[in-house]
């Protein structure tokens, strides 16, 4: 069996947070993508990794956006899937700009994050960098969303704030335009 090559793009976001003891914070000005990659069991897969920025994706701006759709879909035309690590907040709006610019890609795009940064205790992190990368191996060619046991596939999903997740639009408990930038 011919072995899968994905390619793994970290933009930052909650996801990649280090506590700075100095300042008492959290902030993305370490990446701790290398450590979380290092105990998971990726045998059946070659990883190219690629380290595109480390921000908190309210920090994000247009051209950002732009940076990232480009670079998923150039790895896409070369690799079997592309996992996007990314901030929860603006994630939509990258997962709602991306199908917007470039439609079905000839390979799956995965976007994740966590909505609780690696570095606690009670984090979200490693269960959706594992479920991302098992997506991408079997998904359709599309722009999907994969966090907390569920995939969904762009257009119309949005940050739940409520919930704490990513939900279709029309599963939203809010009004959706309380969200529509999120």
């Amino acid at each position: 069996m011919k072995q899968k090559r994905i390619a793994l793009i970290s933009t930052g976001g909650t996801i990649e947070k280090t506590y700075d003891e100095l300042q008492g914070i959290m902030t993305n000005n370490l990446s701790n993508l290398d450590v979380m990659m290092a105990t998971l069991e990726t045998g059946g897969i070659e990883i190219n990794r690629v380290s595109l920025m480390n921000k908190d994706s309210v920090e994000m701006t247009a051209e950002d956006h732009d940076q990232i759709i480009e670079n998923a879909s150039v790895h896409s035309r070369y690799h079997d899937g592309v996992v996007v690590i990314h901030g929860t907040d603006r994630l939509a709006k990258t997962g709602r700009l991306m199908f917007e610019k470039i439609g079905t890609p000839k390979t799956p795009i995965v976007l994740t994050g966590a909505m609780r940064p690696f570095a606690l205790k009670n984090t979200d992190a490693m269960q959706n960098l594992a479920e991302a990368l098992l997506a991408v191996q079997i998904l359709e060619p599309g722009i999907y969303v994969v966090m907390h046991n569920k995939v969904l596939k762009f257009p119309g999903i949005v940050k739940d704030r409520a919930r704490g997740t990513f939900v279709r639009q029309e599963d939203m408990e809010v009004a959706p335009d309380l969200f529509k930038d999120a």
